[in-house]
């Protein structure tokens, strides 16, 4: 058996393990069947076994070159799956890196949108909404992102409004409730691998001749988001903003009474 085909060999059986151990961890957690941890032990070991792929493929491929083998193309199955397995993880890891430990995010850091209708969906397991941990959440909120601020548009309060209600569903957040006689919106937004549920309320509201919409993202389970949450914001008002630009340059487009319309 030659030595370059027996590490390409193990590269491919370890890579798919790893693609088995993430396939479980995923799917044990989208169903409830396991917690939060063991499904985040489960992908770092997925992970470390993909790495481990990666580098006998590598090993492999490497020989088979030295050799002068002329299936060389063979020997990159394990590395190439490997890397297929891996690479979702480590690119999350890199996209939050540096981004501070918390994961309550809010843009109005001295009176945050209120949970009141998401409430009854979470249960004591969940992250608390009180915003009481860390204690220093709002430095470390202003440290990490500081360009987080209520979005002021110069339009009518019931376009802002309605033009709210249609991109959260444009998102495919699901809607807990949406009463435009308290300004306020709530949904929960589900990831699209892991089924992390993240609770949203968006606050709209008449100030003077404009409408101010503030916006609060909590993630229900883990110490930290790796800056989902802020991304989450940072999206949804910049989406808001260019939908209601271009609803108001559409002459076709005309203003609802949506006031008084609650939706539960």
């Amino acid at each position: 058996m030659k030595k370059p085909f027996e590490f390409t060999r193990w590269s491919l059986r370890i890579s798919l393990f790893a693609l088995l151990m993430a396939g479980l961890a995923v799917s044990g957690l989208r169903l409830s069947i396991i917690d939060f941890q063991p499904a985040l032990i489960g992908l770092a070991g997925t992970t470390l076994a993909g790495l481990l792929a990666i580098v006998l493929g590598l090993i492999g491929t490497l020989r088979a070159i030295k050799a002068k083998e002329t299936r060389i193309a063979s020997t990159l199955a394990g590395s190439t799956l490997g890397f297929l397995v891996v690479a979702p993880v480590l690119m999350t890891l890199m996209a939050g890196a540096g981004t501070p430990r918390i994961h309550d995010i809010s843009t109005d850091l001295a009176h945050p949108p209120e949970f009141v209708a998401i409430k009854a969906l979470r249960t004591p397991a969940h992250n608390s909404l009180d915003r009481l941990e860390p204690e220093n959440l709002a430095a470390l909120q202003k440290s990490g992102y500081p360009d987080l601020a209520p979005l002021l548009i110069p339009r009518p309060f019931d376009q802002v409004f309605e033009q709210a209600v249609v991109l959260v569903k444009k998102h495919g957040w699901e809607i807990a409730a949406a009463s435009a006689a308290n300004g306020r919106i709530e949904a929960t937004d589900t990831t699209r691998i892991m089924g992390f549920k993240d609770d949203v309320v968006i606050r709209v509201q008449a100030v003077e001749n404009k409408t101010q919409v503030d916006m609060r993202s909590a993630s229900r389970i883990g110490k930290g988001d790796l800056g989902m949450n802020a991304k989450r914001i940072r999206q949804f008002l910049a989406d808001l903003e260019k939908l209601l630009v271009e609803t108001l340059s559409d002459p076709r487009s005309s203003n609802s009474q949506i006031r008084g319309i609650t939706y539960e």
